[in-house]
């Protein structure tokens, strides 16, 4: 993003933040995504470009959402077996509530179809390798399915990403119309909780440790060989307590299996102990972290539907 100048900097000391918001945030969309510092570059940036340059949302500009229904356009998007990232056309449609990528630009049949109310989407600049690389994931033939793709330009890259928000958003407002807004917007596309590598061994735990890539998207713990693995190679359903789950830091008494990582926690479910290795001592405190932190909250309803899902699991 480019520097302001003594001006601008004066400008905004001048006005103030409420002053400022108060004018150019007037009507921002109740799905749009405000970034946060946490928030990876493209978003930050765009976010303060649609505020000050583009003046997106202030009272005096007729804030029509660019969405209307359907959007279509272009991604650099990865091969699922060869890595390469090539152009597909991608067509959004609220009408029918789907996501569709095409594998030719001149494709009459889509080479996937996503309902909205069941994909996520997070921005992966470093994991991509690219500063606008966004993650899909999607849940296909009972497999957790990864799709990533860029934009050259990163004004485009982020209103696709609030087009899905409000797909999701006007999707959930139909499906549950007494829902306050409190509970639906949790529910939009959301960052992972945690990501990063470490070991686990099988359900015997005699096996050999493997070092995996781990995601941790609410209740679902995946792993996969690579980080950008199309499919996740398993994944484990974390309950609340009240339901027979808990974390414990460290691995049980005489565990086998040869394991290079010494810093251990393990997962206790009803069916089964799950044990992973960390690289190291803060690694393993992250981690441990955001294990308990979902496994104290309490399960909803959806949460009991996919807890019940997992049992039953092919």
């Amino acid at each position: 993003m480019d520097h302001w100048d003594d001006s601008q900097v004066e400008f905004m000391a001048e006005h103030g933040n409420q002053k400022v918001n108060a004018k150019y945030e007037a009507f921002i969309p109740v799905y749009y995504y405000r970034p946060t510092f946490q928030d990876c570059q493209v978003l930050r940036e765009q976010w303060v470009r649609s505020k000050y340059e583009r003046k997106e949302f202030v009272a005096e500009r007729d804030n029509k959402s660019e969405f209307n229904g359907i959007k279509e356009g272009y991604f650099w998007k990865r091969g699922r077996d060869n890595g390469q990232f090539l152009s597909r056309r991608f067509v959004l449609s609220e009408q029918n509530g789907t996501l569709m990528y095409y594998a030719k630009h001149d494709a009459k049949e889509p080479k996937a179809v996503i309902k909205v109310e069941n994909l996520n989407a997070s921005f992966q600049p470093a994991k991509i390798g690219n500063p606008n690389g966004l993650q899909i994931t999607y849940v296909k033939d009972n497999k957790t399915r990864n799709i990533f793709l860029y934009h050259e330009n990163g004004k485009e890259i982020v209103e696709w990403f609030n087009a899905l928000r409000e797909a999701q958003y006007n999707y959930l407002k139909v499906a549950f119309p007494c829902a306050p807004n409190t509970e639906i917007l949790p529910k939009l596309t959301r960052s992972f909780i945690k990501e990063g590598y470490m070991e686990k061994t099988g359900p015997r735990q005699t096996e050999g440790f493997k070092k995996r890539w781990f995601t941790m998207d609410h209740r679902r713990l995946m792993y996969f060989k690579d980080p950008l693995d199309a499919f996740a190679k398993g994944e484990v359903f974390i309950g609340s307590k009240d339901h027979g789950y808990n974390v414990i830091l460290g691995l049980p008494p005489g565990t086998q299996g040869n394991f290079s990582w010494q810093f251990g926690i393990t997962i206790v479910t009803p069916e089964r102990n799950f044990l992973f290795t960390c690289e190291t001592d803060s690694d393993q405190a992250e981690w441990y972290s955001a294990f308990n932190k979902v496994v104290k909250q309490t399960m909803t309803p959806q949460d009991c539907a996919q807890q019940a899902y997992f049992k039953h699991k092919p």
